[in-house]
């Protein structure tokens, strides 16, 4: 059957490198979603050219398989055999959550977009975490591969910056405290967290499965979250969910699996231009220095402290422009020492008024809240965050990045002939 002839059948992504937290939110979701199956393939056989595909539910594996690689790419074969198996699993009916368990290094990002397109609705996305093992992570700079967890030949992705963004995309964070061979959370590692993604949804997963409590009294919320009631036919949306399975999650994370999760609004809001990104924050030894400014960076100056920047904070990110390349809107990414600076299009105030017309509302809406009548959307608006902060230092060195008053008072055509040590960076 086509898409919209298809029985409903929603659908749930839970991802993260953290894969002892992942396993324990998978089960917990069995067990509070009655008749729930899930879909999971294994990429760690890529290397002999296939990728394993395992179907199971609450009782055990329902079937097997093997997809060949595509393109070289575990992650391409995996794009290509999952939505045929939702397909199959839609169609079969009597399923009501499908739970796909992404491998450790694939990224929720990709796959919410390849399920959507391919005609189903993603009711949630939950990256299942360790709160002990977040500062490790994002302090880990070692490249994929080294660990067996790449997706492809050509995967040059490391663990800080892949756990980074499998951590803030997601709206809904399970998480998994107190896990055999994990040392125990502390408040540091709680709150660290907390900043990190302040908006997020956390719900308590006990090991092995075990429940606990909605740590933000039950509000949603977050990157590309839509509170609301579950979908139709979903667990809880009627007194008898499809194929006579009891309505009603009985957990909160079951209940945020199914809150409902837009994948357009989700994908702007990571948009460098837009971005959700935390606040000023300081407890519990954990510090976020949110850096809003309105003067452009001196190239030379800025490339010169790149690397103390870097190292300033366990995880820093946002938007900034260069005095020399004043209509490039350029993202700063940085984590586990690792920094990555890209060029993320024009700020709309180097667009004619006509295009503007083509750009998103979400974007057009960011760049309003933040226009200047001198230098428009144009800002340095860098977020750093981590245990033991020195932010004092930190604003220092930033400040002295920026073009001082006599350089700014040259202008543009000025700014335009500074040297910069970015081209190479940028690939300019």
């Amino acid at each position: 059957m086509s898409g919209p002839d298809r029985p409903a059948l929603p659908v749930v992504i839970v991802g993260g490198l953290h894969a002892e937290a992942r396993r324990a939110t998978v089960a917990r979701l069995l067990a509070d979603v009655p008749g729930s199956v899930v879909l999971h393939h294994d990429l760690a056989t890529a290397a002999a050219g296939t990728v394993v595909r395992t179907v199971r539910d609450a009782t055990g594996i329902l079937s097997a398989g093997e997809a060949p690689l595509v393109n070289d790419c575990a992650c391409c074969a995996l794009r290509e055999d999952l939505v045929p198996e939702l397909v199959r699993l839609a169609d079969a009916g009597g399923t009501p959550l499908a739970v796909v368990e992404l491998w450790d290094s694939v990224e929720p990002k990709a796959m919410a977009e390849v399920v959507t397109a391919g005609g189903f609705t993603v009711t949630g996305v939950i990256t299942a975490v360790d709160p002990a093992l977040v500062l490790p992570y994002l302090g880990n700079g070692d490249d994929l591969a080294e660990g067996g967890l790449a997706a492809a030949a050509t995967d040059q992705r490391t663990v800080a910056d892949t756990f980074a963004r499998q951590l803030e995309y997601a709206p809904v964070l399970a998480l998994a405290d107190s896990l055999p061979g994990s040392p125990e959370a502390d408040d540091e590692d709680r709150e660290l967290l907390a900043q990190l993604h302040p908006t997020a949804r956390r719900v308590s997963v006990g090991p092995g499965g075990g429940q606990g409590g909605d740590q933000d009294g039950g509000h949603g919320g977050g990157h590309g979250g839509v509170p609301g009631n579950a979908p139709a036919g979903a667990p809880g949306s009627s007194p008898g969910a499809p194929g006579g399975h009891p309505a009603g999650p009985s957990s909160e994370l079951a209940r945020a699996a199914l809150a409902g999760f837009d994948v357009e609004s989700a994908a702007a809001a990571q948009h460098p231009a837009c971005a959700l990104l935390p606040a000023e924050a300081d407890a519990h030894g954990v510090t976020t220095l949110v850096w809003h400014r309105r003067r452009p960076f001196h190239p030379g100056r800025l490339y010169a402290a790149l690397e103390d920047l870097t190292c300033a904070a366990a995880r820093s990110r946002g938007r900034f422009w260069l005095a020399d390349k004043a209509d490039t809107l350029l993202h700063w990414d940085a984590a586990g020492g690792a920094l990555c600076v890209e060029g993320a299009g024009p700020w709309l105030a180097s667009l004619p008024d006509a295009a503007w017309d083509l750009v998103p509302p979400v974007r057009r809406a960011a760049a309003a809240l933040d226009w200047h009548p001198e230098h428009g959307d144009r800002c340095q608006h860098l977020v750093f965050t981590s245990p033991g902060l020195d932010r004092d230092g930190l604003d220092r060195l930033l400040e002295s990045c920026l073009l001082t008053d006599a350089e700014y008072a040259a202008g543009r055509a000025a700014w335009e002939r500074l040297p910069s040590g970015f081209d190479t960076l940028l690939e300019v």
